[in-house]
């Protein structure tokens, strides 16, 4: 039976850049430091919030490496190593396997728009040339594509395949899944105003763009949830709901830098097309902040 990579909160760490528009490494080294140090279970490096999409393939090799390396086994380290080209994931994640990272995060091949069949063949493809567990990544809104429970179940077949971080926000894809898919293949939420009710539906946990700025906050929501405490769970979510959506005001990471910036945690940049928040929307994320006594 397999064993879930992890149980409880996850980082989507962002990649800080310095002026110059490269990574800052002392940067990002403190902002894994911190949240380890506020209880995280894992973190996942090179994913979406780490604007991925604008790294190279050197970069991207070179950030899990540090990261790896920065972690030095206190928690687990999840790789995102996902592409619209089969062969690119296969390079990304044997790498981040020598690197010594302890899992991998797929997501679906975008603009491509796969068939299903097409996801099938994809996922066993990589599968077939790595040994660390892979945790599939469902996210229609950024790709295109989405995952049927039945495609879920096909591919739940397959050992070294261990879940899925689900960020559809399809409550009866994630009910469907349950159903259909042995209960060692794990789900985790992928949307943090949706931790509380997919960890009732059996989520493991929360792969988290708001533990960035919360990291204590998401620890103690999944740790009540996993304690099968959903009354303070709920609550929890319910005082943080106003702060997580506006951390989606804009396309994330854009607001998720602009606070992280607010209160002096150097997330620096964005990277092209991405750009800086507008000043509207920057005035609501701070007063949201200044609400929940962040600033």
């Amino acid at each position: 039976m397999r064993s879930p990579v992890f149980t409880g909160a996850c980082p989507a760490l962002i990649t800080p850049f310095n002026s110059s528009n490269a990574i800052d490494y002392d940067a990002f080294g403190h902002l894994i430091d911190t949240q380890i140090a506020a209880g995280v279970d894992a973190v996942c490096v090179c994913g979406t919030t780490g604007e991925s999409a604008t790294m190279s393939i050197r970069e991207h090799i070179a950030a899990v490496e540090f990261c790896v390396k920065r972690v030095n086994h206190r928690v687990k380290v999840i790789a995102g190593a996902g592409s619209n080209d089969t062969s690119a994931a296969v390079y990304l994640s044997q790498h981040a396997q020598d690197s010594g990272a302890d899992a991998l995060l797929h997501v679906t091949p975008y603009y491509n728009k796969a068939s299903q069949t097409g996801l099938i063949k994809h996922y066993e493809y990589i599968a077939d040339r790595v040994e660390l567990p892979i945790i599939l990544y469902n996210v229609p809104s950024r790709t295109g594509v989405s995952f049927t429970a039945e495609t879920y179940k096909v591919l739940s077949q397959n050992p070294k395949i261990n879940g899925v971080k689900e960020a559809s926000g399809n409550f009866s894809l994630l009910a469907h899944t349950r159903f259909l898919c042995p209960s060692d293949f794990y789900v985790w939420s992928g949307n943090d105003d949706q931790v509380v009710p997919m960890m009732a539906l059996g989520a493991k946990g929360v792969i988290s763009v708001a533990s960035n700025l919360i990291p204590e906050v998401m620890v103690k929501m999944t740790r009540l949830c996993l304690n099968n405490d959903f009354q303070a769970a709920s609550q929890l979510q319910i005082q943080y709901m106003d702060l997580i959506d506006t951390l989606f005001i804009e396309v994330n990471p854009i607001p998720i830098k602009a606070a992280m910036n607010l209160l002096g945690m150097n997330a620096g940049a964005l990277r092209l097309p991405l750009c800086d928040i507008s000043a509207d929307n920057l005035n609501i994320l701070r007063q949201s902040m200044q609400r929940m006594g962040l600033l």
